[in-house]
């Protein structure tokens, strides 16, 4: 990759977590699946195999059980279908800058990052959280205001992936892309004015892939502290993807070289 850096330090420093319910039939089982479950919580008048069979699961994984009223769990769901199926798990939480410091250290020399700047809505978090698992990044970063964190509509929609890829909340995003850049890793943005395509770039080595809100893309300082930009060709009539579209296009072409490079 060009312009590839010297690790010169890392300069992330601690920041708060939040928690919250897996919703839903679907992100349940996966969630007991990938083990970490601390209760599971079923509606008790509701009649469905699928409930029986998540029962089941979690009695073979030591897993309480508790069964509640749907008016009880519609509460802790804050709205969010959820199928009369709630999991609470031990340690699915946001985590800060300390810990993308820690998971910088003990990960891949070549780490894969997806860095979103101010997405609002839940269900295209959660699309991206499940694009991030299946491509192997190590991580999700989003800023702390004015984007939505691990919220129960996230992990629901995430379907398993709010539990496998880690969401970083940090304080300024652009004092992290320089402590990303600090470690040798490569910034590339989204941006649809670029003169290069992202098919065009090396996606190889250590990168941040950083995608940015719905409707606005990259602020302006996001786009500044960018090594390079990249478009996503668009050969119809609309003039942009949704968010999590462009990043699951993203990730995967970033995987597709990858693949190519080890072979």
């Amino acid at each position: 990759m060009a312009g590839k850096r010297d690790h010169n330090g890392d300069g992330l420093s601690g920041g708060p977590a939040q928690s919250a319910p897996v919703i839903g039939i679907n992100a349940a089982r996966a969630g007991l699946q990938q083990g970490g479950a601390r209760e599971l919580w079923l509606d008790r008048a509701r009649r469905d195999p699928r409930l029986h069979e998540l029962a089941e699961l979690a009695r073979a994984a030591g897993v309480p059980i508790r069964q509640h009223d749907r008016a009880k769990l519609d509460e802790a769901a804050a709205g969010a279908r959820h199928q009369g199926a709630l999991l609470w798990e031990k340690q699915l939480s946001a985590l800060g800058e300390a810990d993308l410091t820690r998971l910088l250290d003990a990960g891949p020399r070549d780490p894969l990052l997806l860095v979103l700047d101010g997405v609002t809505d839940p269900h295209n978090l959660g699309a991206c959280l499940r694009c991030a698992d299946g491509a192997g990044a190590l991580a999700v970063i989003v800023p702390r205001d004015r984007a939505v964190g691990l919220t129960s509509v996230v992990i629901k929609v995430a379907s398993g992936a709010a539990a496998s890829v880690p969401l970083v909340r940090v304080t300024n995003l652009a004092r992290t892309l320089e402590a990303l850049q600090a470690r040798g890793i490569w910034v590339v943005g989204a941006a649809g004015e670029a003169e290069q395509t992202l098919f065009e770039l090396d996606l190889t080595g250590p990168l941040a892939l950083v995608l940015g809100g719905e409707g606005k893309g990259l602020r302006r300082l996001t786009r500044e502290h960018c090594d390079q930009l990249g478009a996503l060709p668009m050969h119809g009539r609309v003039e942009s993807l949704n968010v999590s579209v462009s990043a699951g296009i993203s990730l995967y072409e970033a995987l597709r070289q990858r693949l190519r490079s080890a072979s």
